[in-house]
């Protein structure tokens, strides 16, 4: 039998495949590249394509691709074989560095929001060696940022790349303040727990709505749903642990770190969460991750669904995204320690994540912004659009201690000034799990759950690592220039408290109560795609990115551009695919089975049979028949209006707030439809069938 540490990473590249057919001095010159950004001299890279196609040779690869994360919200990749003709005819395998380094895909059918026009097919691929290649499906895989042929970012990759530059840097300052000169890089870590759905795909082809939107659109409550929570973390079914197995396998061999997997609380929902990882390879290893979740979940007769809610009344699936800081030297930047110094310095860092959350609440709104997550944000476990961070009673206790002067509630009896006292001491489960919170803290890490399970977690990272350079930054500003360090940096954690303390909210997310204090304070409270994407282009957040090099203003624009669109096309496709499924489908289903009724009903009563049954059922379908037409019709009328519009903001507003509205109308009359006829007459299989239906 395999043993987990004989195929471990198998597939990948890694240190220990580089370090066994690298020579000793292109390895070192390359392992300066990944750490220190040092450019690759070409002849390295020769050495370095070389071994990498050797490898992948040896293990049954035949082409080689620049895996890439363009603004689609999925990966993308062009094969092309190691192959290459000699004069005799016959070929060799061959891979040279430029390959390697650089590739040129066709860049014209990809979303660009204005950065280059359509005629504009240059694209550029550069390889990131800071993600380790990996083979997948005989082919290697080569990890890379994609920009145009201005130079413009048309990817998720380089953005984050940049943005995780920025926190290393304003990081570092601040540690150098504290006297720390051993460590020489901060980075921010991710363990993305990615949330998903099952279902039989026999019942899956059957519904237009999920092929084409990834969730239904019509569909009556099952009598049983999530109400028993006899689901949540209960015996996995043996076809879904059988999926699981071969999914924790394959990503096992792609040195992906699969820990943990259970049910979720929804029926036929389930969840994965691997181990922390470096934010640039967490947000690679979670595109992969998405990928074969879906690739071998159709192995199992199965079909993974990622929509964040692909089921009305239960609970819709998101990504909860654990983010925290460490140096290269192991040192957790958001985990008190021991020390005076260690924790005024973790209390440093706290309020800086507290100010970035509370300044660019909008901008964190944004990076988790969808035509998908707008149904699943405020209610089943999903928290609500109000951006608010959780840090549990024993944290709050010693932010009012520095804010007001009064003794610390705990045994430590005094008022706790910053570098003379120790912070009483705080277990890594400090506090009670919030899961109404939009961002909890967690004992040594934030836990920023408003992420859809179909989001690439880059976009929310950028936001994190940037608005948290920000306040590192401002801070580093301050302090360089004390003349009384402990003083300043007591006075600077105070006001930062004072400053911002209105983001922090320890109480239950969904009580009704709460949008109103919300207000009161000042916070944002964005239902929607539409009314959060404008905020993306406000004075304080273009200068955010522009500052710390994260964007240009140009490519701020652009993602701006293609969410508004991306918004409008998703709406649109489901509108479309509602009308397909009532007017080819589901119309016609019930004009049969009312005739079927009325034919019934003739039939009985030449019998002198009582035909109460069958005249009240024909009645309420004749109506309902009749109302289904009307509100189609309608939906139909209101979507013609789309072409009258010549704003984007525009006509995003007008899908939210007159085509959702008309869908939900014409779901809400199916849906009464569904429960009283006959299930062989309804074209669709039903929710009780589609959540219940894997054994």
């Amino acid at each position: 039998m395999k043993q987990v540490t004989d195929y471990f990473g198998s597939m990948v590249f890694d240190d220990k495949v580089m370090k066994s057919r690298l020579s000793s001095d292109v390895y070192k010159s390359l392992k300066k590249t990944i750490q220190d950004g040092k450019e690759l001299d070409i002849s390295v890279a020769n050495s370095v394509a070389t071994a990498m196609k050797d490898w992948a040779i040896s293990l049954g690869a035949t082409h080689y691709t620049h895996w890439f994360q363009p603004m689609t919200g999925a990966t993308a990749e062009k094969h092309d074989s190691f192959i290459s003709p000699e004069a005799d005819g016959s070929i060799i395998m061959e891979f040279k560095g430029k390959e390697l380094i650089k590739g040129e895909p066709d860049a014209s059918s990809f979303p660009s929001g204005g950065l280059r026009a359509t005629c504009e097919a240059r694209g550029y691929t550069a390889w990131d060696p800071t993600s380790y290649a990996f083979i997948k499906d005989k082919t290697l895989c080569i990890p890379t940022a994609f920009c145009s042929y201005g130079g413009e970012a048309l990817d998720k990759k380089t953005p984050l790349l940049r943005s995780m530059q920025a926190i290393n840097k304003q990081a570092l300052r601040i540690l150098k303040l504290f006297g720390n000169t051993t460590a020489t890089s901060v980075k921010t870590t991710v363990g993305p727990e990615q949330e998903y759905f099952l279902v039989d795909k026999s019942l899956f082809d059957q519904r237009k709505d999920l092929i084409y939107t990834g969730r239904t659109l019509f569909g009556a409550p099952a009598p049983k749903g999530q109400e028993l929570e006899d689901h949540y973390f209960g015996v996995i079914k043996p076809r879904v642990q059988a999926f699981m197995n071969d999914l924790n396998e394959e990503l096992w061999k792609l040195g992906i770190l699969a820990k943990t997997e259970h049910n979720e609380v929804a029926p036929a929902q389930h969840e994965l969460a691997p181990i922390f990882a470096t934010t640039n390879i967490a947000a690679d290893h979670n595109q992969i991750t998405m990928e074969m979740m879906q690739k071998i979940a159709k192995r199992h007769d199965l079909v993974c669904l990622l929509h964040e809610k692909p089921f009305k009344g239960v609970n819709g699936s998101g990504k909860h995204n654990n983010w925290s800081l460490s140096t290269n030297t192991g040192l957790n930047l958001l985990e008190p320690g021991d020390t005076p110094i260690s924790n005024a310095q973790f209390l440093l860092f706290l309020v800086a994540v507290i100010k970035a959350v509370d300044e660019y609440q909008d901008l964190l709104r944004i990076s988790v912004a969808s035509a998908g997550n707008d149904f699943r944000l405020g209610a089943n476990e999903a928290p609500p659009a109000i951006i608010s961070i959780f840090l549990g009673s024993e944290l709050q206790d010693v932010l009012d201690s520095i804010e007001t002067g009064v003794a610390l509630k705990t045994k430590g009896a005094s008022f706790l000034k910053i570098g003379a006292d120790v912070l009483p001491s705080l277990p890594k489960d400090s506090t009670d799990r919030n899961r109404t919170s939009p961002f909890a803290f967690t004992g040594n890490k934030f836990e920023f759950r408003a992420l859809g399970s179909a989001d690439s977690i880059s976009c929310a990272n950028i936001t994190l690592n940037s608005s948290v350079a920000e306040s590192l930054k401002e801070f580093a500003d301050i302090l360089e220039k004390s003349k009384d360090f402990e003083n300043d940096l007591h006075n600077l954690i105070k006001k930062t408290i004072v400053e911002h303390k209105r983001i922090i909210f320890n109480g239950n997310g969904y009580d009704e109560s709460w949008v109103g204090e919300a207000a009161k304070r000042g916070l944002l409270n964005l239902k929607s795609t539409p009314e959060a994407l404008p905020y993306y282009l406000h004075d304080k957040n273009v200068k955010l990115f522009t500052t710390h090099g994260v964007y240009t203003k140009e490519e701020i624009k652009a993602r701006y551009e293609i969410a508004q669109e991306h918004y409008t096309k998703i709406v649109n496709i489901e509108a479309l695919t509602a009308l397909d499924m009532v007017k080819k489908d589901i119309l016609p289903a019930l004009s049969k089975y009312s005739k079927e009724l009325a034919d019934t009903v003739v039939v009985k009563k030449s019998l002198g049979v009582d035909v109460e049954y069958e005249q009240s059922i024909l009645t309420k379908v004749s109506e309902g028949l009749k109302k289904a037409y009307e509100e189609a019709s309608d939906l139909e009328k209101t979507l013609d209006k789309k072409d009258s519009f010549t704003k984007i903001e525009e006509l995003s507003l007008f899908y939210k707030d007159e085509v959702l509205p008309k869908m939900a109308s014409l779901r809400d009359v199916v849906d009464g439809l569904e429960v009283i006829v006959d299930e062989k007459a309804w074209p669709y299989p039903s929710y009780g069938k589609l959540l219940f239906g894997v054994r």
